[in-house]
């Protein structure tokens, strides 16, 4: 049986941001996805298995090596794939670029979020981080919000400036304060373990994307800013236990589950009440996620060629 590779360029020719965020919202509307992930170690590398099972979608196995000391050696820190089975027989239908499906599953799932949270009427977007997260996040917010002025904000500046140029629509931040003031979008791709979003600067009606933190120990955002605020995930399972920015203020009893509105299994709930309140969320990124963004990047692949 033959076997599709999607490698990256080739792949995303075929992809539109707005159809994948519907294909993430059918994809919640089947049954809960089983999700499991595994490390192996060989100090200092590391090998990420993130596997999932959608009953009528299929199964993703996406493998990630992490080894810290190739970049000393010109080769890339990160390598990978993900393996994509069909459902009904459970064969292996394609190999997908690992960097294709991170980067749109990344970003669809921030995107989806702001098309249920964010105000229609939203004019400035904020990114916190001018990494390769920051540039996808420009991409996908820009066909949302095909009018809006974008801030980009970084710790060093000349990545900032790197990333703003030639772009006329993105101007460099250098006061993070009054550029969160300023925003009515805000999303957050660091590596930062201590919050860099206070909640003192949040104003009324803002959407507030939370990408970065993905161990136990990392948050972008502090306390203040997730108590005033009603708080929304991508899954429940993959964030609350699992991730500093809801992990570790929910251990100190700072806010309950109940804090919780929603997560994407609860779409009738994924909604903002009023335009003067102020909407974290969580962008966890679980396997399941992968999952629906393979088969969106597969059956588009097919309908093309």
């Amino acid at each position: 049986m033959e076997i599709t590779y999607i490698p990256f360029e080739e792949g995303q020719k075929h992809l539109d941001w707005l159809a994948l965020t519907d294909a993430l919202r059918r994809g919640h509307g089947l049954p809960k996805a089983e999700i499991s992930d595994s490390f192996l170690y060989r100090s200092p590398d590391t090998l990420l298995s993130r596997a999932a099972w959608i009953d009528g979608l299929g199964l993703a196995v996406k493998s990630a090596t992490v080894f810290p000391n190739n970049p000393a050696h010109d080769k890339p820190m990160i390598n990978g794939a993900v393996s994509l089975f069909s459902d009904q027989a459970g064969h292996l239908e394609a190999l997908l670029d690992f960097h294709l499906v991170t980067k749109w599953k990344t970003a669809g799932d921030s995107l989806l979020a702001a098309r249920c949270l964010a105000r229609e009427d939203s004019r400035v977007i904020l990114i916190i981080g001018a990494g390769t997260v920051g540039r996808s996040l420009r991409e996908a917010y820009g066909t949302l919000f095909p009018e809006a002025a974008f801030l980009i904000w970084n710790r060093r500046q000349e990545n900032a400036e790197k990333m703003a140029q030639g772009d006329e629509r993105v101007t460099v931040a250098t006061d993070l304060q009054a550029s969160v003031q300023r925003a009515d979008i805000i999303t957050c791709a660091t590596m930062s373990s201590e919050p860099v979003l206070k909640g003192e600067w949040l104003q009324p009606g803002q959407h507030i994307d939370l990408i970065g933190a993905y161990r136990p120990d990392m948050r972008e955002a502090d306390d203040r800013a997730l108590l005033r605020s009603r708080v929304f995930v991508d899954s429940r399972d993959t964030t609350l236990g699992h991730i500093g920015e809801l992990k570790l203020p929910l251990e100190a009893g700072i806010i309950s589950p109940a804090h919780i509105i929603a997560d994407y299994y609860e779409m009738d709930q994924f909604k903002r009440h009023s335009d003067a309140e102020i909407t974290p969320f969580k962008n966890g990124g679980g396997a399941h996620l992968d999952l629906m963004t393979s088969r969106y990047i597969l059956d588009r692949w097919r309908e093309r060629r």
